[in-house]
């Protein structure tokens, strides 16, 4: 196996994550370079990398076999491209774009030049998704028929406030874009169906803000099955349970998942009992975020992932083409609410 070399764009929260994930591989994989934010001086220091000026420097150097991009949504597609024309992999965080025409154009620099692009869906790597994928697959619950996906928060819900200040800029569309692709991703890789009809209702209820904060929607998906979601950062608290969390409905069974907490099911085999348990994620504290197993497992997992895509390897990671689906729901709802009418995705 090839040893990985790795760029970073972004300093940020997420920029930090992922720069313990490659530390975590070891001699697997290294950081060679940081770029972009008020904090990449220090974040290269940390993690033993250079310091870039430029992206356009970064994405030059020939001592870098992979670029991971976490800045706000909106930079996504200038630095992808950047990275995909100086023949760099790439891992970008969720959402993959702002819009699907972006998207395209990434996917199809990626496979001119054969190169892996992947979208960081970490939900893949925490403890009970791929139990719930397993379930799903073995027929525990029959046939799926519907499904709940919620994601409710407040706007203070970690650190003080400051992990969404990014998200009230104009280009960011808005939080939708930001928490369902996640959902979207879950639901297409435990079923393997995709997603064909979509409607809803956006709206913005945070004072003295014009973008979305909370989406109401209904999906149907290619083999039959429909489903409800509720995404909203103006929730006036913290809601327990519904962080993240999945409700499917089976014609043999059921499944509670909560992503961060406790998964529930019921079939054929017995009442309803738990099967799984995601250890404690922190979000209250940046420096147990970065530490706690709990959290990085998912990260160290994930960019195992990657790096074994990039060395030919099967890759569990989200592809490019997964990016784009969580893209194109999350638009394509919002533009539901905007027209009033339902859309087809097909």
């Amino acid at each position: 196996m090839n040893k990985i070399r790795f760029g970073i764009t972004g300093s940020g929260y997420m920029g930090r994550t992922h720069a313990e994930a490659i530390k975590h591989l070891g001699a697997q994989a290294a950081l060679v370079s940081v770029w972009g934010g008020s904090r990449a001086p220090a974040m290269a220091q940390m993690f033993g990398a250079t310091c870039e000026a430029s992206l356009e420097a970064m994405v030059k150097r020939t001592d870098i076999d992979a670029i991971v991009v976490t800045t706000p949504h909106a930079l996504h597609h200038n630095e992808v491209m950047q990275a995909l024309r100086s023949g760099k992999h790439v891992l970008v965080e969720k959402p993959m774009a702002i819009t699907v025409a972006d998207c395209d154009e990434m996917l199809a620099e990626a496979a001119k030049r054969k190169l892996v692009i992947a979208t960081a869906y970490n939900s893949r790597f925490r403890t009970n998704p791929p139990k719930v994928r397993e379930l799903i697959r073995s027929g525990a619950i029959g046939r799926v028929q519907s499904m709940h996906y919620s994601m409710i928060r407040r706007m203070d819900d970690n650190f003080g406030g400051n992990k969404f200040q990014w998200i009230n800029r104009p280009d960011a569309i808005g939080f939708l874009i930001d928490g369902l692709p996640h959902g979207v991703d879950m639901m297409r890789w435990f079923t393997g169906a995709e997603i064909v009809k979509v409607s809803g209702f956006s709206r913005s209820y945070i004072p003295n803000r014009t973008l979305e904060d909370t989406t109401v929607g209904v999906l149907e998906f290619s083999d039959g099955a429909v489903c409800s979601v509720h995404c909203t950062n103006a929730a006036a608290g913290p809601y327990p349970r519904e962080g993240a969390r999945l409700s499917i409905i089976g014609s043999a069974g059921l499944i509670d998942m909560d992503a961060f907490g406790d998964t529930f099911l019921s079939d054929k085999q017995g009442g309803w009992r738990h099967v799984s348990t995601q250890p404690a994620v922190p979000f209250d504290d940046p420096e147990k975020a970065f530490t706690t197993v709990g959290r990085m497992q998912a990260f160290y997992d994930q960019m195992q992932s990657f790096v074994d895509g990039i060395n030919g390897k099967p890759m569990v990671a989200g592809n490019g083409p997964d990016g784009r689906a969580g893209v194109v729901v999350s638009l394509a709802l919002m533009q539901a609410s905007a027209e009033n009418r339902v859309i087809s995705l097909t």
